[in-house]
C-alpha cells in the first residue's frame, strides 16, 4: 500500500532540489505517495501535511537548516502525528538541536537508503528505529512533483535577459578538508561519484522542462576531474547548445588547467570558486591550499578563455583587519571582479558549526564561546569592535540593496564608502571602468552560509 511521505526543502539558492528529486524516486519506486514543497517558492500547506505520515526535511545548508528551525513548530502542529526526519550536511552536526524541535530521526549525507527503511517500518506498523548506515545507490531522480524550473532562480545573461536554469549533481561529498567546510565532519575527505547515465537522465528531463542552462551543484565538480569531463562531454554531444555553471577549487582550476578549454568548449559561462580571503594568513588558518597570487593567477587565466569567475569569500573571521578588508575591496577593483561578486559575499562572517575542524587550530576554542543553538554556531567576538560593527552594518546594508534593487556596482560603491569610514580613511574614487563587466549569474542574490533574511522567514 505504502505511506504519505512529505518532502520538504527550506532553502537550495532557489534551486530545483536534487535532495528532493532523488529521495521521491526512491521512495516512489517503493510504492509510497510522496509529495515535495520548496519553501523558497511556496507556503507549507495544510492538506498534504494532514495526511503524512512521514516528513523528511533537507537541511543542505545552514540557511536552510535556520530556516526549517523558523518552520518544525508549524510543520509540527500541521502534522502532530508524523514522524519527522531531517537529512542533508546540516543534520548530524545539529542532531541535539533538532531532536529538541521535535524531530525524530537524523540522517547524515548519504540518506536515501535510511529514508527507505523509516518509511517501510511505517507502513509496517512498526515503530522507526534508527536504522543501520548504508551506502546509496542512485536511481534517476523524479522531478514530476517539483514546482517548475521557471519559478526557481533563473539565469540572468550578461548582456541583459534571463534563461530557465536546471540544477544537478555529480557527485556528493569532496576530498578536501578545508577548516570551515560543513561538508568535512560529514565526509571526511570521502566523495562519491553518481553514475554518468544518472546524470544525464536528469540533465535530460529537465532540458524537456524547459532549462537551458545547467548549474552543478558539487562541492567541488573537480574531485573527479575525468569524471566531471565524462559528464560534460556527453552533455555537449546530446545538447550542444545547453551551458552550465561549476564550483571548482582554486586549487583544482590551476592542477588541471589543461582541462579548462573542455569547459569552454563544452558551453562553461562561469565558474564559482571558494577563494575566501586575500590574506595567505588566513588561507592558512581554512587550509584552503591556495594563496593570494593563485587568486590573482587564475583569475587571469580564466580571463584569458573568456570564463566568467565568480569569487565568493569569507570576508569576516577572528583574524580578518579593518585593512586586509579593505584591500580584498581594492584587490576586486584591480582584477575588475565587482560585477563578477553578489554583495553578500562581502558581509559574510565566519560560521562555526559543531564539529568543526577550525578546531584543530591551535588556540582556536580560546577565541569561541560556548555553542548557541539559537544561532546554530560557535559566536566570536573580535578583538577589535569596529570589525564586527563593520560587518553588522554591512549585513544590513546589502539586505536593503537588494530589497531597494541596487546594482552590483551601486552596492559596491556603498560598500566601498562605508568601510573606508570604518577604517578612517577617505574613499579613493571609484572608476565604472575598474568594476568590470557584468558576467552571467543566478537571480538568486542570497548564500548558503548566511543569516537568513527577515523575507525568508517572512512565511512563518
Amino acid at each position: 500500500m505504502g505511506i504519505n511521505a512529505v518532502l520538504i526543502n527550506p532553502y537550495e539558492l532557489g534551486r530545483q532540489s536534487f535532495g528532493l528529486a532523488h529521495p521521491a524516486a526512491r521512495l516512489r519506486t517503493r510504492g509510497h505517495t510522496v509529495h515535495c514543497i520548496d519553501l523558497s517558492v511556496q507556503r507549507l500547506s495544510d492538506a498534504p501535511l494532514a495526511a503524512a505520515q512521514l516528513i523528511g526535511i533537507q537541511l543542505a545548508m545552514h540557511t536552510a537548516t535556520r530556516i526549517a528551525g523558523e518552520a518544525l513548530p508549524k510543520i509540527r502542529a500541521m502534522a502532530p502525528q508524523a514522524h519527522i526526519v531531517a537529512y542533508g550536511l546540516y543534520a548530524p552536526v545539529n542532531e541535539s538541536w533538532l531532536r529538541e524541535q521535535g524531530v525524530n530521526s537524523v540522517l547524515g549525507g548519504e540518506f536515501e537508503t535510511e529514508l527507505e527503511a523509516l518509511a517501510t517500518a511505517l507502513e509496517q506498523g512498526q515503530e522507526p528505529a534508527a536504522p543501520a548506515r548504508a551506502p546509496v545507490s542512485f536511481i534517476i531522480p523524479d522531478r514530476s512533483g517539483l514546482t517548475p524550473l521557471a519559478q526557481h532562480a533563473r539565469l540572468r545573461l550578461a548582456g541583459g535577459g534571463e534563461v530557465t536554469m536546471g540544477f544537478a549533481e555529480t557527485t556528493r561529498g569532496c576530498k578536501h578538508l578545508c577548516r570551515h567546510c560543513p561538508v568535512v565532519p560529514v565526509y571526511q575527505g570521502r566523495f562519491i561519484p553518481i553514475p554518468v547515465e544518472v546524470v544525464m537522465s536528469d540533465i535530460r528531463a529537465q532540458v524537456a522542462a524547459g532549462a537551458e542552462h545547467i548549474s552543478f551543484g558539487d562541492p567541488d565538480f573537480f574531485n573527479g576531474p575525468g569524471h566531471a569531463q565524462r559528464v560534460l562531454r556527453a552533455m555537449h554531444a546530446e545538447f550542444p547548445g545547453l551551458t552550465f555553471d561549476a564550483v571548482i577549487k582554486v586549487e583544482h582550476l590551476l592542477k588541471y588547467r589543461k582541462r579548462l578549454p573542455l569547459l569552454k568548449e563544452t558551453g562553461c559561462r562561469f565558474i564559482i570558486s571558494a577563494v575566501e580571503s586575500v590574506d595567505d594568513t588566513i588561507l592558512a588558518h581554512l587550509a584552503k591550499n591556495h594563496t593570494r597570487d593563485d587568486f590573482f593567477a587564475i583569475t587571469r587565466l580564466l580571463n584569458e578563455l573568456r570564463i566568467g569567475f565568480a569569487p565568493t569569500f569569507v570576508a569576516f573571521t577572528p583574524w580578518t583587519t579593518l585593512e586586509g578588508y579593505l584591500q580584498l575591496l581594492r584587490d576586486l577593483v584591480t582584477l575588475s571582479l565587482v560585477e563578477s561578486v553578489p554583495p553578500i559575499q562581502l558581509a559574510i562572517r565566519l560560521l562555526i558549526p559543531n564539529r568543526s575542524h577550525l578546531f584543530n587550530i591551535k588556540g582556536f576554542a580560546e577565541l569561541v564561546k560556548a555553542f548557541d543553538p539559537t544561532m546554530l554556531g560557535y559566536p566570536w567576538v573580535h578583538r577589535d569592535g569596529r570589525v564586527d560593527e563593520l560587518q553588522a552594518q554591512l549585513q544590513t546594508t546589502v539586505e536593503q540593496a537588494y530589497t531597494s534593487g541596487l546594482t552590483r556596482a551601486q552596492t559596491f560603491t556603498r560598500i566601498w564608502q562605508i568601510a573606508h569610514d570604518a577604517a578612517g580613511h577617505p574613499a579613493p574614487p571609484l572608476h565604472e571602468r575598474y568594476l568590470g563587466a557584468p558576467i552571467a549569474h543566478h537571480t538568486e542574490n542570497w548564500y548558503c552560509c548566511a543569516e537568513p533574511t527577515a523575507q525568508q522567514l517572512s512565511g512563518f
